[in-house]
């Protein structure tokens, strides 16, 4: 699928350009569990201070899976630096999947809507969650989330000429990348992290 997304997202000139300078599928592979956890930890967080708070929570749990979140001390979890809402979160998100089936297998029978209306059942995961997940686990082709202030402000970079887009000049800007936009907005990420 990627080289058909390539071959449509290089029709934009300045996306074209993007995918000559960046590779942004280099980050390992996680389980479904595991990276709803991460996007739960970057919530209202730098990409940095995410990163930071990301590798001592995941230190402490050694393995990050529902069983040893549930099990694990609340306290220590927030003494890696987690908040209390965020420590309730993942927790939130474990039973869910001890629950339910939230694996790519489990959620293939739905369409991007019904996803992010199953996953924002959960207390602590809202629709930029839930189109993380549609993006990095469920490999879904076409999501573009304009609630994510990096996607916003690359878009602005790179296609705003110095002034501000309003989110529909952004979808204006993104149909371009259509069914793709999930790639489109990895390259943005690139970008927008490279600067």
């Amino acid at each position: 699928m990627r080289s058909d997304a390539e071959a449509v997202l290089r029709a934009d000139p300045v996306m074209s350009e993007l995918l000559d300078r960046h590779d942004p599928y280099t980050e390992r592979e996680r389980a479904p569990y595991e990276r709803l956890c991460v996007s739960i930890i970057n919530q209202q967080l730098s990409t940095a201070s995410a990163a930071a708070v990301r590798e001592r929570v995941f230190e402490t749990l050694g393995e990050v899976t529902p069983t040893r979140v549930l099990a694990a001390d609340a306290e220590a979890l927030r003494e890696a630096g987690l908040s209390g809402s965020k420590v309730e979160y993942i927790r939130n998100a474990a039973v869910a999947f001890q629950e339910a089936d939230l694996t790519p297998a489990g959620l293939d029978h739905l369409d991007d809507d019904a996803v992010v209306d199953r996953l924002t059942e959960i207390r602590g995961i809202g629709r930029w969650t839930a189109e993380m997940y549609l993006i990095f686990v469920l490999d879904r082709p076409d999501v573009l989330p304009l609630g994510d202030l990096a996607v916003r402000r690359g878009i602005e970079a790179l296609y705003g000429d110095g002034g501000g887009l309003t989110r529909a000049e952004m979808r204006e800007v993104a149909d371009a990348w259509r069914p793709y936009r999930s790639h489109g907005t990895r390259y943005v990420w690139a970008a927008y992290e490279a600067d």
